[in-house]
């Protein structure tokens, strides 16, 4: 795959820290970037640019949207964006200092956002653990992970929530969307987010292991991983393209991207899933920055029958990976 650097951190204050994990949404023959913006004292806003023939053609010098309620008072973070029956919806990680769960904003032209408010379980990882020893066939690493995050952080932090890719298109009616649960992918179907209630999550949580679509496999994702750019359409089903972590004992955690190919009528059924990274920590700004080792796929477009990825580098930076479509599914075979 080719690619390039495409932002780095600048001097105003709110993305002074670095930038990454962008949202991408093709406008004609531009493409607008949303991204994660981290000032100084470690808060994220979310950041804006608009790119042709991927250069800068406009970088606004304050965020589009930035935290205001108390469940995201330390950061908005990690924005992918879809449009869905003439809406576009930005999904993001809400942090709050402590617990980390998914809030969505919607819009119509792209410019103006309302938030719509926390749509993750506000369930703590106690009473999780409680609702998985009720099952007998969910992996025993999703209770490996509760264990872990209870030990470090206390029974009452909520489950760790992150990592909502919505389809762009509605399946017998209702959204569908990947979330995850450590360590796996998990599928949710709705006919709207404000059915995303307490009492929906935890009759879901009695029977996670009905949605779970993927869980680690390969020796790069032996850790965990989670949805990365929201699933692209193509003839052939729908590209997915995730992150993928492994804990190296010289180099610590290791952020890789990974590839499936989904089902076009039924996109929990995986067709084919590459058995190595799609592309991983390579250049100087991948493998040295915030967090050491970081590619971490958020936004992906097509256009003349190239795919280009957009995603984080090391926690500083943005860069832009593309491929040819037909080079791309041909790995699949």
């Amino acid at each position: 795959m080719e690619g390039k650097l495409l932002l780095g951190p600048t001097s105003n204050l709110f993305e002074s820290k670095g930038v990454l994990n962008p949202a991408a949404v093709r406008v004609g023959e531009e493409v607008y970037l949303y991204y994660r913006a981290v000032a100084d004292n470690l808060v994220s806003s979310i950041g804006f640019c608009r790119l042709k023939n991927n250069e800068i053609i406009e970088r606004w010098n304050k965020p589009i949207l930035e935290p205001e309620f108390d469940y995201e008072i330390m950061g908005m973070e990690d924005p992918r964006i879809t449009l869905l029956d003439g809406v576009y919806y930005m999904i993001y990680t809400a942090y709050d200092g402590l617990d980390a769960r998914v809030a969505y904003a919607i819009s119509t032209d792209l410019f103006h956002w309302e938030k719509k408010g926390l749509i993750s379980p506000s369930i703590s990882y106690d009473e999780a653990e409680d609702i998985f020893r009720t099952s007998g066939e969910l992996d025993l690493r999703y209770k490996f992970y509760e264990r872990t995050y209870r030990g470090i952080n206390g029974d009452q932090i909520m489950l760790w929530e992150k990592d909502v890719v919505l389809f762009p298109k509605r399946f017998d009616g209702l959204m569908m969307f990947f979330h995850r649960i450590l360590p796996g992918i998990q599928v949710c179907y709705v006919d709207s987010f404000e059915r995303l209630n307490e009492e929906y999550w935890r009759d879901y949580l009695k029977h996670l292991e009905e949605y779970v679509v993927m869980d680690p496999k390969s020796f790069f994702e032996s850790a965990y991983i989670g949805a990365g750019c929201p699933p692209l359409e193509t003839e052939r089903g729908w590209l997915f393209i995730y992150h993928a972590v492994v804990v190296d004992s010289v180099r610590g955690k290791i952020y890789r991207a990974g590839a499936a190919l989904l089902d076009k009528d039924d996109p929990t059924k995986v067709l084919a899933r590459l058995p190595t990274p799609l592309f991983e920590p390579e250049a100087d700004y991948e493998r040295n920055g915030n967090v050491d080792n970081v590619v971490f796929p958020t936004g992906i477009i097509e256009e003349n029958g190239v795919v280009y990825i957009y995603y984080g580098c090391a926690d500083r930076n943005i860069g832009v990976k593309w491929v040819s479509i037909t080079d791309l599914l041909d790995r699949f075979l």
